[in-house]
C-alpha cells in the first residue's frame, strides 16, 4: 500500500466512522427558542466525537494496513 492509497483509505474510514459516531448521546433541546430546529441537539460534543472518530479510524486503518501487507486484502485489479 503506497502513501496515496493509505491516505485515501484512512479518509474513507474516518468519514464512515464519523457518521456512525455522530448519533451517540444526542438529546433534544428542552427549551427551544423560536426559529431553532426542533431536531438540533442540546450539546453535540463535536470535538469529543471527532477525537473518538480519529482514534477508532486509526485502529481500523491499522487493521486494514496489516491485512493489505499480509496479502489478505488487495487493492489491485
Amino acid at each position: 500500500m503506497n502513501w496515496f492509497v493509505g491516505t485515501a483509505t484512512y479518509i474513507v474510514i474516518w468519514w464512515l466512522t464519523i457518521f456512525m459516531v455522530l448519533p451517540w448521546g444526542v438529546k433534544p433541546q428542552v427549551d427551544r427558542e423560536a426559529g431553532h430546529d426542533a431536531g438540533a441537539p442540546a450539546n453535540p460534543r463535536l470535538v469529543m466525537k471527532a477525537a473518538v472518530t480519529t482514534v477508532v479510524a486509526g485502529v481500523i486503518w491499522a487493521f486494514v494496513y496489516w491485512a493489505v501487507t499480509h496479502d489478505l486484502i488487495s487493492f489491485r485489479t
